[in-house]
């Protein structure tokens, strides 16, 4: 299998993720993954039902994963023999659009999952007075976020950066005290201190 990152939004391909997809006998991926890159699939492509099985699909099968695959993507999935392409992340739109060293980062998810631990790394990496990019969770987001960072005195700036490289983009900026607020369940959070 090949795991394709297919970025974050829309004109957000790598040249080798075009490469991959156009000369795929078979693509699969979810129905937001298949129609960012639907321009470069000339083969059959199917929505995937159940993640767990990928390691059933055909060796030169090309799966399709939203953002980067090894960030909160289905390169999780990939076995020593898979290969994984890079895809354009949540990350770096962010970093690029807030002007922030990604080196500077710790890079958390709570995405699809338990955000306890999100929220442990989260109280951790702060405390080490590192930045922060985090992908919410429905019930620990940036409201949540901005309060818990606030209860423990940290200052700084908490940015959301919103369906990014999609026509209704929006990127916005507040304070612990006063966090950005969400139009959108497709977002992620940045703390700088």
């Amino acid at each position: 299998m090949i795991v394709v990152g297919v970025g974050v939004g829309p004109n957000m391909l790598t040249q080798e993720a075009i490469d991959v997809i156009s000369n795929a006998p078979v693509v699969y991926g979810s129905k937001r993954s298949i129609e960012l890159v639907e321009e470069f699939i000339k083969c059959e492509a199917h929505i995937i039902k159940d993640y767990k099985n990928l390691h059933l699909l055909p060796e030169d099968a090309v799966v399709l994963s939203t953002g980067d695959p090894m960030f909160s993507g289905l390169g999780k999935f990939a076995t020593e023999k898979d290969r994984v392409v890079t895809g354009v992340s949540s990350v770096q739109a962010a970093c690029a659009r807030f002007h922030v060293d990604m080196s500077t980062l710790a890079i958390i998810t709570a995405h699809g999952r338990d955000p306890a631990p999100a929220k442990e790394a989260l109280i951790r990496e702060v405390g080490l007075n590192k930045n922060i990019f985090l992908l919410p969770a429905e019930n620990f987001g940036v409201k949540e976020v901005g309060a818990l960072l606030r209860g423990m005195g940290v200052t700084g700036k908490l940015h959301i950066y919103e369906n990014i490289g999609y026509p209704d983009e929006r990127a916005a900026s507040g304070t612990m005290e006063e966090p950005p607020v969400n139009t959108s369940d497709v977002y992620c959070i940045m703390v700088v201190q």
